[in-house]
């Protein structure tokens, strides 16, 4: 299996647009990377150079709900065209952020987050719209798909009439202030499937892609409430979280069942994952990572993404690895190498997902105040041959840049535009 199957493309309208201003020279070695490292590092022909785009919430796009429709366009393109001068190729644009649509979605309303209002026609096709001009941009475009978020809220009857949720309320959980889907349900999982599909069967994306959001995180004191679930279909399990993550396991195993025949009628489209950076602690497993985290993705989110990438279901994989160099709980300089084991030989592609949201941050510690820290990340990373790029959350970092840690990356490491890897 190819790294990540993806349609030719040409760049050519990359040279059109000036590279923003770039601050700093040669990135600073990384502790613990080897003397003469950065001379022996690879210099790759293809390399991912992500960046997200939130919509939920408002994060990234739209700056907020209810903008004109010229409005709503106008920030998407401004925000393509800064992943082109930042010498990016490829935006991964959260498409259903609570089972909503920011395409005409039989399946689900439109996106609140668009217009203000669920179910509201915006007044164009904005995952139509972001396909063509990402690509006229030499741009690959990911779809970012949420499977089992439904509302950031607990009150369905504040979802919009005829909203799935509400027309089956018995597929419905509340936990932690939020609305879910249950994903032991069957039926639940044939449905968001289905409304996924939808877009994939409408528009040249480039891939589908899911992040960290299974079963949700951990609230302390709160409990999912799938006990009558798992009376009725997990009597085959030894306990509930091996019921869990068999539920989870079937969604991602089917869903690159379906993507791949999808293939046969379309080119190339993938299937990526972004789990939480850590699957286990070492102390939990001897094959986890050599860290101490309070989350394992594993045991908490019921998501075994090493299985994954084992069994080849997914192209490629973008572990959420945002702590710093020297961080003691989890170190990315012990968690790249850990996740870089994970996929030799696998041919699934490796992208380190980047914290770019805390550099600058005041309330992050010393090393997310040091510009060159992200730029440390790639040059640690350009040792390891598996590692064939990054992602930086998220586009509103990737523009305002608060203390030039992207543009020290572009400098250091971005000299030209390079293709996304075939």
């Amino acid at each position: 299996m190819g790294c990540i199957g993806r349609r030719g493309f040409v760049l050519a309208a990359a040279g059109t647009l000036a590279a923003l201003g770039t601050t700093g020279g040669a990135a600073a070695r990384p502790a613990g990377l080897p003397a003469g490292a950065a001379r022996r590092r690879r210099r790759p022909r293809t390399e991912f150079r992500g960046m997200w785009l939130a919509t939920v919430a408002n994060r990234d796009w739209p700056s907020a709900g209810g903008l004109t429709a010229a409005e709503q366009r106008a920030e998407l393109l401004h925000h393509l065209d800064t992943a082109v001068a930042r010498k990016l190729n490829a935006v991964v644009l959260q498409v259903r952020p609570t089972a909503d649509a920011l395409w005409p979605s039989p399946h689900e309303p439109w996106s609140q987050y668009l217009t203000g209002v669920q179910g509201q026609h915006p007044g164009w096709d904005p995952l139509g719209t972001a396909v063509r001009e990402a690509h006229l941009r030499g741009l690959e475009l990911h779809a970012w798909f949420n499977p089992y978020r439904v509302a950031t809220h607990t009150d369905p009857s504040r979802l919009v009439a005829g909203h799935p949720a509400r027309v089956h309320p018995e597929w419905v959980l509340p936990y932690g202030g939020k609305l879910y889907y249950n994903p032991g349900i069957p039926e639940v999982r044939t449905f968001v499937q289905d409304a996924m599909m939808d877009a994939v069967s409408r528009y040249d994306i480039d891939a589908v892609h899911f992040d960290d959001y299974f079963y949700p995180y951990p609230v302390a004191g709160q409990v999912f409430d799938d006990d009558e679930t798992y009376a009725r279909y997990g009597a085959d399990f030894a306990d509930k979280a091996a019921w869990r993550r068999d539920n989870i396991d079937r969604l991602v195993s089917e869903m690159a069942d379906r993507i791949k025949k999808a293939k046969k009628a379309k080119k190339g489209t993938s299937f990526g994952i972004s789990p939480f950076g850590v699957w286990r602690n070492v102390a939990t497993d001897p094959l986890g990572s050599d860290t101490s985290a309070g989350v394992q993705t594993y045991d908490d989110l019921h998501a075994d993404v090493v299985k994954w990438v084992k069994q080849g279901w997914i192209d490629y994989v973008v572990p959420q690895l945002y702590w710093h160099i020297g961080f003691g709980p989890a170190d990315y300089a012990k968690l790249l190498p850990w996740w870089s084991d994970v996929v030799r030989g696998t041919g699934v592609c490796l992208y380190a997902g980047e914290a770019l949201y805390k550099a600058g941050d005041p309330a992050q510690p010393a090393p997310w105040q040091d510009p060159a820290e992200l730029s440390r990340h790639l040059t640690l990373a350009a040792t390891y041959p598996e590692v064939r790029g990054h992602c930086f959350f998220s586009a509103k970092e990737v523009t305002t840049d608060r203390i030039g840690a992207m543009a020290t990356v572009v400098a250091d490491h971005y000299p030209t535009m390079l293709l996304p890897p075939a």
